[in-house]
């Protein structure tokens, strides 16, 4: 698959935010004053609402996005974008209460909670649910988004709260969320289209034939099909970009919070693991594209 940008920015920085409002919903610590209340929640919805706005741009027509919030019964897509919605109009009436207040209204966090976790999850579904790309078919795609959304928005939340929660935390929800993408990788690693009962002969009809091969390729030039739904990429450089993406998304970030939880060193040194995170994770979702193999390249002739 084609690992296209604007969609790649939206669930790296999407996940985050969302994963700080989780975060800051159940009553992560953070200090009571006004300005610093409106700054920490502006980040979290900030970072959600910016990755929506980037996942349009990947729309023929993002004028026509709102449409997609019509075929809810049906489209993974359309659930999400109601789930974000709800989520951060929630989220902003419980940042509104907290700064008139200056105490948390305890069941608009919670529904706020829900709401990210259950947006993350419909988010996943979209690529989880697609029978005709066999590495993403699995039910540990929705627990390696919400891993990282979780990770990285509790390493955002660490650094601009109290530093009351201890830096363990942090350690373990990195961890466990890399052990799941590694058990994605491995599995995805074994994933063919022929596994899910594609092949050329199913994708052109004309199995009952005989072996099928590709004579001439059904356009002279690109299309649409071609530039989205068929991409390449050498073994080499996907080695390459998973251990870059290991490095700077879970070795990087564990030893920034080992550092500064046994020097005792401010919290906001915690910001240093989360934009080396978030970059790890760009190159991860990256390749997440661009390894995913589409059950319409056999039509030209992958096999």
């Amino acid at each position: 698959m084609h690992p296209a940008v604007s969609v790649i920015f939206f669930t790296v920085t999407s996940g985050a935010g969302l994963g700080m409002i989780f975060l800051l919903g159940l009553g992560f610590p953070v200090d009571a004053s006004g300005p610093w209340v409106f700054f920490v929640g502006l980040v979290g919805g900030g970072l959600a609402v910016a990755g929506l706005l980037a996942s349009t741009f990947h729309l023929g027509h993002p004028e026509r996005a709102w449409r997609a919030l019509s075929q809810w019964r049906s489209s993974w897509l359309s659930r999400e974008g109601i789930a974000a919605i709800v989520t951060l109009v929630v989220f902003g009436i419980y940042v509104l209460i907290w700064l008139a207040t200056g105490s948390r209204h305890q069941l608009l966090g919670l529904i706020a909670a829900l709401g990210a976790a259950l947006t993350v999850f419909t988010t996943s579904m979209i690529y989880a649910q697609l029978k005709t790309v066999p590495q993403w078919n699995s039910r540990l795609t929705p627990l390696v988004y919400g891993g990282f959304a979780l990770g990285s928005g509790w390493l955002l939340a660490s650094a601009l709260g109290t530093h009351e929660a201890p830096e363990l935390w942090g350690v373990l929800l990195i961890a466990l969320a890399w052990g799941a993408k590694w058990f994605w990788w491995v599995r995805a690693g074994r994933s063919r289209l022929g596994d899910a009962g594609s092949s050329p002969e199913t994708a052109t009809g004309l199995g009952f034939i005989g072996k099928v091969r590709l004579l001439e390729r059904p356009h002279t030039g690109e299309n649409y099909l071609t530039r989205e739904m068929v991409h390449r990429i050498g073994r080499k450089h996907a080695h390459r970009l998973r251990m870059l993406a290991l490095l700077l998304g879970g070795v990087v970030p564990i030893v920034v919070l080992a550092i500064v939880g046994l020097s005792g060193a401010p919290g906001v040194f915690n910001l240093i693991a989360a934009v080396s995170m978030l970059a790890g994770l760009l190159a991860e979702r990256w390749l997440f594209f661009a390894e995913a193999e589409h059950a319409v390249s056999l039509y030209y002739g992958h096999r």
